[in-house]
């Protein structure tokens, strides 16, 4: 037999899956960045009793504690929903824990369109990111669970293109609701339209099916296969050889985890090698790409730019723009990504984005709180170079990684894991970032530098590629053991599979007429 490997090709299926459990994905986005424009409302401001004059002295050190606040408890309540969505998508399955997010998004973002006072504001912003962080964990796993390896970074990379949808839709329906007159209208319409997006994905969520692999974990082979077929039918492939090939792999590798490690609690993922290399190298990921900057900057983008000295409306445009263009760099990161490795484009990103955030500091100590338009202008110019590398590079990838290192058992947990300390990175500066430039102004930014002295290396020596492999052919990568090759197998290999195959084949024919008598006499039974 030929040991060329068979590849599934992108159907239009895949595209509406795809594309349905994005809208998860925009749900984060939007919900996540829209505090960002809200912060940059005046009327915000002034309906929650706080200010951004610093001739208001005792009020304006205030303010600042609130929207680090505003911002840091989202984070606190995404690092618990991102916990809680291991365990739940694990015990009911990743489409019943789509629809339960998208409930709790609803929400929370109704109560935060109707807050009357900054406490509530912030409750709602904590359970809505607990919500937010269900999506960014669940999305990624759920398509790197359908989708073929030769094209899987393309399709997970979706994910990271779709949540910077979602920051560019909150930042240009905030720019049209500031030109709409100081009104509360300026900043509570952005904020109602967080219900939009997980509304449209619960009228959605019905085409979707269950994770073939979740299916396969619990009992449910038969209803897996269906899915498999359907995901990867090819009207040139009669023998659905690929998806049978695929489905042997995921059905002999799951019974051999099963097997050899039974139940897996929570210190074993820290404990046991093979799970401890996974859960480390997944935090040095996200870790690194919170401690280099980006989510802060994009949380507080409006605000920088305002302290270089552009007006609250051309700051609020200005950034807008910002996130637009890095939500295109964020596709073209996922185009390229199954072609230039993992690896080797976070280490790309995170190098360059150091350099960048490095002349962005040094222009900030020169030009910020003169007249100098040229130097302005650069400091200006060297946040969207810097966003340009970061999203080109890491934005996606990040997601893409951790979402397949994990093995099937532990994948919802592991990501989760991925999340939370994402998460956990994330609160500490956004906390302290707004007082932070206050008061010590562009030394703030040698954190981010530091921070990406040290996580590049980190991941140079604790990540391996894993490009063009399945997800089974992975956990090879982190010491266990691989039960079918698909992608490079050898002569021997190739033969027992395709003996394998055959022999599912010879059973099926067999027991179809077995199963075409049960059901007609359900049938029958139906109509008695």
């Amino acid at each position: 037999m030929s040991s060329q490997v068979p590849h599934s090709r992108f159907t239009w299926h895949n595209t509406a899956i795809v594309l349905s459990l994005c809208l998860g994905s925009i749900c984060y986005g939007y919900d996540f960045s829209i505090a960002t424009f809200t912060i940059g409302q005046p009327t915000f401001y002034a309906d929650m009793g706080l200010t951004t004059d610093p001739l208001e002295a005792e009020l304006y050190a205030y303010s600042n504690g609130i929207i680090g606040t505003i911002l840091g408890l989202f984070a606190a309540g995404a690092f618990f929903g991102a916990i809680f969505v291991g365990w739940f998508s694990d015990a009911h399955g990743r489409k019943k824990t789509l629809i339960v997010a998208a409930i709790i998004n609803i929400i929370g973002g109704a109560l935060q369109a109707g807050s009357v006072h900054v406490g509530m504001f912030i409750a709602a912003r904590c359970i809505t990111g607990f919500a937010a962080a269900m999506f960014v964990a669940l999305v990624p796993i759920y398509i790197s669970e359908v989708a073929p390896p030769a094209i899987r970074g393309l399709l997970v990379g979706q994910h990271g293109a779709s949540f910077l949808m979602g920051y560019s839709f909150a930042s240009w329906i905030s720019v049209g609701s500031f030109f709409a007159g100081p009104s509360t209208f300026q900043w509570r319409f952005p904020v109602a339209l967080q219900i939009l997006w997980p509304a449209l994905l619960l009228i959605f969520v019905r085409g979707i099916p269950e994770s073939p692999r979740w299916l396969i974990s619990n009992g449910h082979s038969e209803e897996a296969w269906d899915v498999v077929a359907r995901l990867h039918y090819s009207p040139t492939d009669f023998s659905q050889t690929f998806a049978r090939e695929e489905f042997h792999q995921m059905t002999s590798q799951i019974a051999a985890d099963k097997a050899a490690y039974g139940h897996v609690t929570i210190l074993d993922l820290f404990w046991k090698p093979q799970f401890a290399k996974r859960m480390l190298a997944s935090g040095v990921v996200m870790a690194t790409s919170q401690f280099t900057g980006n989510l802060v900057i994009y949380s507080n983008i409006a605000i920088l730019y305002k302290g270089l000295g552009l007006s609250s409306s051309i700051s609020l445009i200005v950034s807008a723009a910002y996130i637009t263009w890095a939500c295109v760099c964020n596709f073209a990161n996922a185009s390229f990504l199954d072609r230039l490795g993992r690896v080797r484009s976070m280490l790309i990103g995170y190098t360059s984005g150091a350099i960048f955030i490095a002349i962005e500091a040094a222009l900030i100590a020169t030009y910020a709180g003169t007249d100098n338009k040229a130097g302005l202008a650069a400091a200006v110019a060297m946040l969207f170079a810097y966003i340009t590398t970061f999203a080109g590079f890491c934005d996606t990838t990040i997601y893409v990684y951790c979402a397949e290192i994990f093995p099937t058992h532990l994948r919802a947990k592991g990501m989760g894991w991925s999340i939370a300390v994402f998460m956990a990175s994330t609160i500490p500066y956004l906390e302290t970032f707004t007082l932070g430039v206050s008061v010590i102004g562009w030394k703030y930014y040698l954190v981010f530098i530091a921070m990406a002295i040290v996580g590049v290396p980190a991941i140079y020596f604790l990540c391996p590629e894993t490009k063009g492999l399945s997800l089974e052919e992975i956990n090879g990568l982190f010491g266990d053991k691989v039960v079918v090759q698909l992608t490079h197998p050898t002569d021997a290999e190739r033969e027992g599979l395709d003996s394998a195959i055959e022999t599912r084949q010879v059973q099926e024919t067999k027991d179809a007429p077995i199963d075409s008598e049960r059901s007609s006499a359900k049938e029958k039974l139906a109509t008695v």
